[in-house]
């Protein structure tokens, strides 16, 4: 729920989580050509499914920064009521 005391620049760190994730594909992608190469095939599918992961995670950042930026709210704007009235906890519980 929404209180009013959000930052108003709140940012998610896209680019830090982008570069986080080709910084894992990369050294995913060298250790499994790496343990190939070692005769460890077990290693080398672990490590390409962690570069499935960092790919998959790299398009979805990629997917979430050309968006851009949502509308969010001002201050002006009230908090949203939870779903259900909001006021369950100034209902009167009779026994």
């Amino acid at each position: 729920m929404r209180t009013g005391s959000e930052p108003l620049t709140a940012r998610s760190a896209l680019r830090l989580r982008l570069g986080l994730a080709v910084f894992g594909l990369v050294w995913a992608v060298g250790g499994a050509v790496g343990f190939a190469v070692a005769g460890h095939p077990e290693w080398a599918v672990a490590l390409a499914v962690v570069a499935a992961v960092a790919a998959a995670d790299i398009l979805l950042v990629g997917r979430h920064m050309r968006q851009g930026p949502h509308y969010q709210p001002g201050r002006d704007i009230p908090p949203y009521r939870p779903v259900g009235g909001g006021d369950y906890h100034l209902r009167q519980h009779r026994p």
